[in-house]
């Protein structure tokens, strides 16, 4: 456990926050500083084949120690963290032997992580769970992973008596701001299929996700002096109100679940003459999905007609599609990874993804990719938490799988 906390902090304190507005690859500089850690972390573990390519993306081969073909398998986890909130000098906390009680993050500015509000800390008393000082994201998301992975392979190369096919392991820049996938050579890879290692629950086994898309709405106003305003003046905002107002209440992540999709406004700009709001779109089902976008596009065209004027311009991309439709031909990958959990006494939680992951982009470019935990929570902000015990396990189900695919093909 000590082994894979100070991996997992060591990793933790590179800032690697993308930047959703950045089309470089990476979005950011800093992703280089953790990709070439990695580079050295795995040459150190004894890894072969090892490339970090002009795109920030990294893989490496642990070669089989059997004597017979099975297929080669891949886990994936990603470098960057969310943008969401600040990755910049991360102070890490240690809570051993969790009580159950609040933990104070950081009582100089009241910041609290509470059972009464995350009632999932409770599922881990007695373990060991890290945190951080309130201030910044703990970006075990996607870290946990890597930690997970490159734990995972140093362990298979420390016990040869385990057998197991050849395996591939990489990570990539951007997949917080939906470019994970874009530049990935699959053909490269070489995996007949591979796992993200990207889940939060310990136990969480995942092969379906949402259709995404991001919308740019762009209201355009008229700004003359407010004194004389009188039936010129456009406010931008205020036609921004009424859109926001148009949309179905109850369809906001807030107040959906399972398989409900929603519309989620995640930053907004504005001022007279010009506001912005930025929306993504999710739903598991591809018709509704589709109905989604027409329905975002209609609120635009009826307030335009109410106006008479064309003042909002929608602009809408799809990001990613569910990767059901591409891992249900080949469910026994999910099968091998449900064992797995099992035999470790890990009851599978097998649900849909309210989100995506690499994976999703991974399965529709021919690589087939379910997602395992990572044991991360409270992704994306201050509160996030990870317990050691859960990365612990997650490193065992790796190993398990790379142990189970070898004996179900020998």
């Amino acid at each position: 456990m000590q082994h894979i906390t100070d991996r997992f902090i060591k990793y933790i304190t590179i800032d690697t926050q993308s930047d959703p507005e950045n089309p470089d690859f990476p979005s950011t500089e800093k992703q280089w500083d953790l990709a070439k850690v990695l580079v050295d972390d795995l040459k150190a573990i004894g890894m072969k084949n090892i490339t970090l390519d002009d795109n920030c993306y990294i893989m490496a081969t642990l070669p089989s120690n059997i004597d017979f073909k099975v297929p080669t398998i891949g886990f994936i986890a990603h470098i960057d963290t969310s943008p969401d909130y600040t990755g910049t000098n991360v102070k890490p906390q240690i809570h051993k032997n969790y009580d159950g009680k609040d933990i104070v993050l950081n009582k100089a500015e009241n910041i609290v992580l509470s059972p009464d509000y995350f009632d999932d800390l409770l599922l881990y008393k007695g373990q060991t769970l890290i945190t951080t000082d309130g201030t910044t994201l703990l970006g075990a998301d996607d870290k946990a992973g890597i930690t997970e992975i490159i734990t995972a392979m140093e362990y298979l190369i420390q016990h040869p008596e385990i057998k197991h096919g050849e395996i591939k392991v990489a990570f990539t820049p951007d997949e917080e701001v939906g470019k994970g996938a874009h530049l990935f050579d699959v053909e490269k890879f070489g995996a007949e299929w591979a796992y993200t290692m990207d889940g939060s629950q310990i136990g969480e086994l995942e092969y379906e996700n949402f259709n995404a898309a991001g919308a740019k709405v762009t209201i355009n106003g008229k700004i003359v002096h407010p004194g004389y305003a009188k039936g010129k003046m456009i406010n931008s905002m205020l036609i921004a109100s009424e859109f926001m107002a148009a949309l179905p209440k109850d369809e906001i992540p807030q107040e959906t679940e399972g398989y409900e999709g929603f519309y989620h406004l995640h930053t907004l700009k504005g001022e007279v003459e010009k506001t912005e709001l930025h929306y993504i779109i999710r739903d598991h089902d591809m018709q509704l999905f589709e109905q989604r976008k027409v329905d975002f596009q209609k609120v635009a065209d009826t307030i335009n007609k109410k106006l008479g004027n064309d003042l909002i311009e929608v602009e809408i991309k799809d990001q990613y599609y569910n990767m059901r439709e591409k891992v249900e031909p080949v469910m026994h990958i999910v099968d091998i990874a449900e064992e797995a959990m099992k035999e470790l006494g890990i009851t599978p939680l097998i649900k849909a993804i309210r989100g995506g992951t690499d994976g999703s982009q991974l399965s529709y470019k021919g690589l087939p990719c379910p997602n395992i935990f990572a044991g991360g929570h409270n992704f994306h902000g201050r509160y996030e938490y990870v317990p050691v015990e859960s990365m612990q396990k997650a490193v065992e189900v790796i190993v398990k799988i790379a142990e189970i695919t070898a004996l179900k093909y020998s």
